[in-house]
C-alpha cells in the first residue's frame, strides 16, 4: 500500500467554521435600496437618486461583506484554522466587521490599526473580542501585521490585497448583483452612474467587473478624498505613489495604491475635499432625517455634481451610490463642531454649494 502523508485533521473544523458563516449570512436579509427626494427640477427631470443601505448589516457598514467574503476566503484556501490568531491592518469598519466572523468561529483577532482612531470602532471591536494593536503613522499598519503573523503563527487576512479576488464578482449575491436586481422595477433600471470611494479598492473592482461582465452600460465613478493616491495615480498611471498623511474621512482613501485597486474598470474619479466630504454627510443626514457617515458624504458630494452635468445636458436616468455606516459612530468626530474647528474645515462653502443646488439646480464649486 501507498504510503501517504496528510494534513487532513483541520477539515472537519474548516467544515463547521463555514456553516457558521453561511447560516449567518441565510439570517441576515438583503440591505434596502434607498430612493433618496431630490427637487423637483431634478425628478420632473428624470432624475432619481439612490443609496444602498450598508449600514444594516449586522456590523453596521458595507465592510461586512467583504469581511464575510475575507473569512470564507481564508478557510477554503486553508489559510485559517481552528488554532489561527486573525489578523488585520484596518482603520475601522473592516476590523469591526472581521471581529464579529472571528468571534463567530471562536478565534482570537488582532486589528492592526492607526492611533486616533474612532473611539466608537475600537469599542466595537473590543466588544467582538477583538484586540487594537495601535501604530503610530499609516504605513507601519502593514509591517506591524506581518510582524504579529510571524510571531504568533497567525494569519493576516490583508483586506487590501484580498479584496478583489476574495469577492464572486460574477455573482453569489455581492454587492452590484443586489443593486442591480433591486433597480429593475424601477424607472430607469440601468443606472446611469454608480458612484463609490475607495478604501482597499474592492467594491469599486466588484462593480467595474461586474458591469463588463453583464454588460450594462453604467459608467462606474470612484471619489477620492485628500491626502489618497488612488486619484493621483489614476491620473498618472504611476501605482508607485506614496502618502505620509492619513485620510481624515475614516475608510476611504489610502496612503499607498492598495494591490486591490483595479484602475481599468473605473470610467471616471472626482476628488472631494474634506470639507466637502463632511459639509454633504451633514447635509444628507438633515435630508434623510438620519445621520450618515463621512465615506457616504464623499460619495454624496460626487453624486451632486454627475447629477448636475446630467441636469446641464439634458440628460434622465439613474444613479446609485452607498450609504456605507451610520453617522452614530463619529460624533466626536465629523458631527462635533470643536473637532472641525480643531481641524480648521470650513464647511460654510460647500454647504452652500449644495443649498444652491438643491434650490436651483446650479452647481458652483466652492470657493
Amino acid at each position: 500500500m501507498t504510503s501517504m502523508v496528510q494534513h487532513t485533521s483541520d477539515r472537519m473544523w474548516t467544515s463547521r467554521a463555514v456553516q457558521l458563516i453561511e447560516a449567518d449570512g441565510r439570517r441576515s436579509a438583503d440591505t434596502h435600496l434607498l430612493k433618496v427626494d431630490l427637487p423637483e427640477w431634478a425628478a420632473s427631470g428624470g432624475i432619481d437618486l439612490y443609496l444602498k443601505d450598508e449600514s444594516t448589516h449586522p456590523t453596521g457598514s458595507l465592510k461586512h461583506r467583504l469581511a464575510r467574503s475575507l473569512f470564507l476566503y481564508g478557510l477554503c484556501n486553508g489559510w485559517i484554522s481552528e488554532n489561527t490568531t486573525v489578523i488585520e491592518a484596518s482603520s475601522g469598519s473592516t476590523a469591526v466587521s472581521e471581529a464579529y466572523f472571528a468571534k463567530l468561529i471562536g478565534l482570537p483577532f488582532i486589528a492592526v490599526m492607526v492611533s486616533g482612531t474612532s473611539p466608537a470602532k475600537t469599542r466595537l471591536i473590543e466588544a467582538q473580542g477583538g484586540i487594537c494593536h495601535f501604530v503610530d503613522t499609516p504605513s507601519e499598519i502593514y509591517t506591524v501585521a506581518q510582524r504579529l503573523e510571524a510571531e504568533l503563527g497567525g494569519h493576516f487576512i490583508d483586506q487590501f490585497t484580498m479584496a478583489e479576488r476574495a469577492t464572486d464578482w460574477r455573482g453569489n449575491n455581492n454587492i452590484a448583483e443586489s443593486v442591480f436586481a433591486q433597480m429593475e422595477a424601477e424607472r430607469h433600471p440601468i443606472p446611469e452612474w454608480i458612484v463609490v470611494g475607495a478604501g482597499t479598492g474592492g467594491t469599486s473592482a466588484t462593480f467595474g467587473r461586474y458591469l463588463r461582465y453583464r454588460q450594462h452600460p453604467t459608467r462606474l465613478c470612484v471619489v477620492d478624498v485628500e491626502n489618497s493616491v488612488f486619484l493621483p495615480a489614476y491620473e498618472s498611471g504611476d501605482g508607485t505613489l506614496t502618502s505620509s498623511t492619513a485620510s481624515r474621512i475614516e475608510g476611504i482613501g489610502r496612503p499607498r495604491v492598495e494591490p486591490s485597486f483595479v484602475s481599468q474598470v473605473i470610467d471616471g474619479m472626482i476628488p472631494v475635499p474634506d470639507a466637502a466630504s463632511v459639509a454633504a454627510m451633514r447635509f444628507l443626514s438633515d435630508r434623510l432625517g438620519r445621520r450618515v457617515g463621512g465615506s457616504t458624504g464623499t460619495n454624496f458630494w460626487g453624486v451632486c455634481t454627475l447629477i448636475a452635468d446630467m441636469a446641464k445636458m439634458g440628460r434622465s436616468g439613474s444613479v446609485v451610490s452607498l450609504l456605507c455606516d451610520s453617522g452614530d459612530r463619529y460624533d466626536h468626530t465629523y458631527f462635533n463642531d470643536e473637532w472641525i474647528a480643531e481641524q480648521q474645515l470650513d464647511l460654510g462653502p460647500p454647504t452652500a454649494t449644495l443649498t444652491e443646488f438643491f434650490d436651483t439646480g446650479e452647481w458652483r464649486e466652492p470657493r
